[in-house]
């Protein structure tokens, strides 16, 4: 595996859509929906404590634009700026499954008018999963290709009290047993490290829970403070305290080398895209710098994903 690793010490989501499309292929970030279950508060639900206003959303002019006006402005931007020629469009702000199959059906449609869209990825919940959703996912992925990515957040129900995410650890992993029984797709979920009381132990157990389970990919973030958020609160209150870039990048490490190397992994750590809305860790403004340090880290350390994995019986 590690020829596709392209000198990380882990295997990058670029090479994993290398081998399935046979080039290249980005991702086009698209906004539909302006709700989830938890901004309802359906059942007793909070907003999530890390949540902003935009629910995720890569680009905030693109609540105001039609899907299929989005994907031209943005496919053109990255076509232009990386010489891209296949796109997946990315139907990642708030929860995507929240809404009616017919209206999730037309905007499918409408990222299937392009050609040059070799397949979806759309970003949901382990909760808002309905068996028609799973049909059209299915349904969709037999015509082209369809990735889904879980917010899973945490394999800790401590952690995911504090976040306020409305759904367990279990429901988590019963959900993605569910998609894969019934479904062909390609199942990613999101990590978010760096939660209060968090430990090194845990982190390793969800590293196996990952690799036990029937996922292509995975997407860690760091827990960060955004403006206008239940988190900033508590954070300027003095009871929330965001994790250091190097223990986070040692978390990451230990996390990596007992994950499954033919697992894929999208990011490292969170970027936040709206600086102006970045209340802490300020680390969590650069990008590259970021990522660099966490490489960085892990190769003077000699790890590299899968070192400490065990095929689980």
């Amino acid at each position: 595996m590690t020829e596709f690793w392209k000198n990380n010490p882990y295997y990058p989501v670029s090479s994993q859509y290398q081998s399935i499309f046979g080039e290249k292929v980005y991702k086009v970030p698209v906004t539909t929906v302006d709700d989830c279950p938890n901004r309802q508060g359906l059942k007793g639900m909070e907003t999530c404590v890390f949540c902003d206003v935009w629910g995720s959303a890569a680009k905030a002019e693109s609540l105001d634009l039609e899907l299929q006006e989005q994907i031209i402005k943005y496919k053109a931007h990255i076509g232009q700026r990386f010489g891209a020629k296949k796109f997946l469009v990315y139907f990642q702000a708030y929860t995507n499954s929240f809404e009616k199959v017919s209206t999730l059906r037309t905007q499918f449609e409408t990222a299937y008018d392009f050609k040059d869209v070799v397949g979806l990825v759309i970003g949901t919940r382990p909760d808002c999963l309905s068996p028609k959703v799973l049909e059209l996912w299915e349904e969709f992925h037999q015509r082209r290709h369809v990735f889904v990515e879980l917010g899973v957040q945490s394999f800790s129900n401590r952690d995911l009290e504090f976040l306020k995410r409305g759904h367990t650890a279990e429901q988590s992993i019963k959900a993605v047993h569910r998609i894969h029984k019934n479904t062909n797709v390609d199942i990613g979920i999101h990590l978010m490290f760096g939660n209060p009381g968090e430990t090194d132990q845990e982190i390793i157990e969800s590293a196996k829970i990952c690799s036990g389970l029937p996922i292509t990919n995975v997407k860690i973030h760091n827990l960060h403070v955004l403006k206008n958020t239940p988190l900033e609160k508590t954070y300027f209150e003095k009871k929330f305290t965001p994790i250091e870039l190097g223990q986070y990048a040692h978390r990451v490490q230990i996390f990596l080398e007992q994950l499954r190397p033919d697992i894929s992994v999208h990011r490292l750590a969170a970027f936040a895209s709206r600086w102006d809305e970045l209340v802490a860790p300020k680390w969590t403004k650069d990008k590259m710098k970021t990522h660099q340090f966490i490489v960085d880290f892990m190769k003077s350390n000699k790890s590299q994903q899968g070192l400490l994995y065990t095929e689980q019986t």
